[in-house]
């Protein structure tokens, strides 16, 4: 098996019951029920863990729409964009393995932001993953893209 260096992580989220902005973090703990402190920790493992590219945040900053890191809902941000890759494909991030499941559609709660957004983000919003093997993802880890 190969494994390809394709990406770093910038940024990493979680999303607290009661709270509407995402509350940024140095280190997050994985496990197969999805992110541990996440309000949405053990709710559906196929869309446990959202990764989105800095590139959906160029993409709306071109478009003269600010909008911080963290608003995509995503728990990992990359400078990395994973969004071609097939679902079952296979990253490893610092010491957890994560399987992508499912492309991300995009919520109508982001129009409040910009009517604009959910017709730019339409297929740039992120990817989801499942939890494979357990593990710590920390700023500034290296991805590894898994291959045969």
């Amino acid at each position: 098996m190969s494994n390809e260096k394709v990406g770093q992580v910038l940024n990493l989220f979680v999303s607290h019951s009661g709270v509407s902005q995402r509350v940024e973090k140095d280190i997050l703990s994985f496990d197969t029920l999805g992110v541990v402190e996440d309000k949405f920790y053990n709710k559906n493992i196929e869309r446990s863990v959202l990764i989105s590219s800095i590139d959906s945040y160029n993409l709306i900053k071109n478009y003269g729409i600010e909008m911080p890191f963290g608003y995509l809902g995503e728990n990992i941000l990359l400078d990395y964009n994973p969004y071609a890759l097939e679902v079952g494909s296979r990253l490893q991030i610092g010491n957890a393995l994560l399987e992508i499941t499912q492309h991300c559609t995009i919520c109508n709660h982001l129009a409040v932001i910009d009517v604009k957004l959910p017709t730019l983000l339409k297929n740039d919003r992120g990817i989801f993953a499942k939890v494979i093997t357990s593990g710590d993802i920390r700023v500034a880890d290296d991805v590894y893209l898994l291959g045969e």
